[in-house]
């Protein structure tokens, strides 16, 4: 009887092949871990930071239009949009700001038409939590996203299913209860919350498209864009803030 003899040069590549195969599965399997956890923890993360970010910057422009008695939404926007202007000029100079696409892919009509509904859109918040409670201006911010359904279905024939219709007609009927039954309800304010939605709702939708159809980052739009709304706030400031923000005492005393 005969046997195969393996010889040792053939036995030892089988078991490095072996050890090779394993340690690319190991190291397959920890990048394919490592992107799942990014693919689920990244969107968590960003959209906990953009709610906390939000929250806060609802609550400190109430804090400055209500205790610190700065009754101007319309400047308040505008110094908000300046010094966001004058960040991204620096980031400018440094070069960490995203280029932007080229600017035939993009008309200047589409940049201008988004900068002139973000003045709009912003200008009236800030006026509208001037005017209403935080929560009565967080019910009003709800409905901006049925209205954005219905924009985009009458614009585009864009259409969801039938449970996410439920859900917004659920939210809708949430923020019809939740605004006859605020007690700082007011007749101006709500007029001027429901000014605020459609611009709203429109400059999501603009926004939304230029950065899916030609590429636009967020800084790289907000670069472009900013210079016009400025300009509009400008234009909005004598007909919705009142008179006398020049003589605002500028001190920390103010917030005391």
């Amino acid at each position: 009887m005969t046997f195969a003899r393996v010889s040792p040069p053939l036995y030892s590549g089988k078991a490095l092949e072996e050890v090779r195969g394993s340690l690319y599965n190991d190291l397959r399997t920890s990048e394919s871990a490592k992107r799942l956890q990014q693919r689920f923890c990244g969107p968590v993360v960003a959209m906990s930071f953009n709610f906390m970010v939000a929250v806060g910057i609802i609550l400190a422009n109430k804090l400055v239009m209500g205790k610190v008695g700065f009754n101007y939404p319309i400047f308040l926007t505008l110094i908000h949009y300046t010094v966001s202007w004058t960040l991204m000029a620096l980031f400018k100079g440094l070069s960490w700001l995203p280029a932007s696409p080229p600017s035939k892919s993009t008309p200047f009509s589409s940049l201008f038409s988004l900068g002139f509904v973000m003045a709009l859109s912003n200008g009236l918040a800030n006026t509208s939590l001037k005017h209403n409670s935080v929560g009565f201006y967080q019910m009003a911010k709800i409905a901006v996203t049925p209205t954005i359904v219905l924009t985009e279905f009458i614009l585009f024939g864009k259409t969801i299913s039938y449970n996410k219709v439920m859900a917004l007609a659920i939210v809708s009927v949430g923020v019809a209860v939740a605004t006859v039954t605020d007690l700082e309800f007011n007749v101006f304010g709500a007029c001027i919350a429901i000014a605020w939605i459609v611009p709203s709702a429109v400059n999501k939708i603009l926004w939304s498209n230029l950065q899916q159809q030609s590429n636009w980052t967020a800084l790289a739009l907000m670069w472009k864009t900013t210079p016009i709304t400025i300009f509009f706030l400008l234009a909005l400031m004598p007909w919705l803030d009142p008179p006398g923000v020049l003589s605002f005492q500028w001190d920390v005393s103010n917030s005391s």
